[in-house]
């Protein structure tokens, strides 16, 4: 081999060492080993492996492509890696191209490709011309500088581009609306109009990720959740089985609320303030999710607990109360004096079942945005809660085929 390690010991001024990387590799190539090839060239052996890595000799944070055999630095249509590639390639493109004019099908050429139909398809009708009469055609080398223009990071999201939907989208979260809800709504709004449809993923992306700044970071508060980040669901711990005597289980109760048909039937539960201190009553109908708020002021207790739900019951009409269905909490203990008072039989749901409760267990978590955990829940008052109630029975659920609690309830009262 023609060549002579370079003398260290002579300081000769800052030099590169192309032709040593570059004999490096070439030895590498030919099958020689890491440690041989580097003390052949006269190089430290960690040199060598900054060197195969794509690095600088120095170890720089800068990434730089190994340098070819034959001394030259690829051209940028020479560094694609070999094998599959996640990305369409131009060679790829050209292979679409060339098979279209032989009026392949998109299946026949995603097979060649080892693609996905959809893959291809989708390339066709994003990157291909279309005239005005309608006809179109595919040309790769346009298609390839179209999808090259397209992959730079960080994009402007779609909802960052409108501001319309921008301000109709913070309003509504300034309302506690779901992001569910709200890009509902806009389909409702705006049906012909697409640039103003969006998925729930596209809000709570504009509000999570930093540095997109489409969304006011402040209205993470509005959220259910009140979070800025998201986090793992975490197990929820089992509850501890109460002894409430005469209970009368779920599974006695009338197939007709279990279908949710039939209006009247209702599911129960306590909200729990500051040190267990105070709390608030929240009942749900099973059919409309029509939501009402209980205060509980003084306590509660069961006795406490009896006398607020007997009050309660009263401000609706007689037929709109069926059952009610609770967890086996201790402040349903006076239920049989409940039923005697009221004509409403009290079914009880299993340990730690709470999805038989599941229009309940859903309406404590959005409570919980305007009754944080850990808040003394007597200072609200009987206004407070009306208000906040009619706050979620006015808001539209999918479930209800995006009508209101509200409107449903109001339907009933109307038949």
């Amino acid at each position: 081999m023609d060549f002579e390690i370079r003398d260290r010991s002579v300081n000769t001024g800052a030099r590169p060492l192309t032709e040593e990387r570059r004999l490096y590799l070439q030895l590498v190539q030919e099958g020689m080993s890491y440690k041989e090839a580097a003390a052949t060239v006269g190089i430290n052996v960690r040199t060598g492996k900054r060197w195969r890595n794509g690095r600088t000799a120095s170890g720089g944070t800068t990434a730089a492509l190994p340098i070819a055999p034959s001394g030259r630095t690829p051209k940028p249509s020479e560094r694609r890696r070999e094998g599959p590639s996640r990305f369409l390639r131009e060679e790829d493109r050209l292979h679409i191209a060339d098979r279209l004019r032989e009026k392949a099908s998109i299946r026949q050429i995603a097979a060649e490709l080892g693609r996905s139909p959809s893959t291809v398809s989708r390339e066709v009708r994003r990157n291909r011309t279309v005239l005005p009469n309608g006809s179109w055609y595919y040309r790769p080398y346009a298609a390839q500088r179209r999808a090259d223009k397209r992959r730079p990071r960080p994009k402007a999201g779609k909802i960052g581009q409108n501001p319309k939907l921008r301000d109709f989208i913070q309003a509504r979260l300034a309302l506690r609306w779901s992001p569910e809800q709200i890009c509902r709504v806009l389909r409702i709004r705006f049906p012909d109009r697409p640039e103003m449809h969006v998925t729930h993923e596209t809000i709570y992306q504009a509000l999570y990720v930093q540095g997109r700044g489409e969304l006011r970071r402040e209205l993470t508060r509005a959220l259910r959740t009140g979070r800025a980040i998201r986090r793992p669901r975490r197990q929820a711990d089992r509850r501890l089985n109460r002894a409430v005597k005469n209970m009368v289980m779920i599974s006695d109760r009338p197939a007709e609320a279990d279908d949710r048909a039939i209006p009247g039937h209702w599911e129960g539960d306590l909200i729990i303030g500051k040190d267990h201190q105070s709390a608030i009553a929240t009942l749900v109908e099973r059919s409309t999710r029509y939501v009402m708020l209980v205060p509980l002021p003084a306590g509660h207790s069961a006795s406490q607990t009896r006398d607020a739900l007997t009050a309660a019951v009263t401000s609706l009409p007689r037929h709109l109360w069926r059952s009610l269905t609770w967890d086996q909490g201790s402040e349903m203990a006076a239920h049989r004096q409940f039923t005697v008072a009221t004509d409403i039989p009290v079914y009880f749901c299993n340990p730690a079942s709470p999805w038989q409760r599941g229009s309940n267990e859903n309406t404590n978590g959005l409570l919980r945005q305007y009754f944080p955990k850990g808040t003394d829940l007597s200072a609200h008052t009987p206004e407070h809660l009306n208000t906040v109630a009619a706050e979620l029975n006015s808001r539209p659920r999918k479930t209800l085929g995006w009508e209101t609690p509200a409107e449903r309830l109001s339907k009933l009262l109307t038949a």
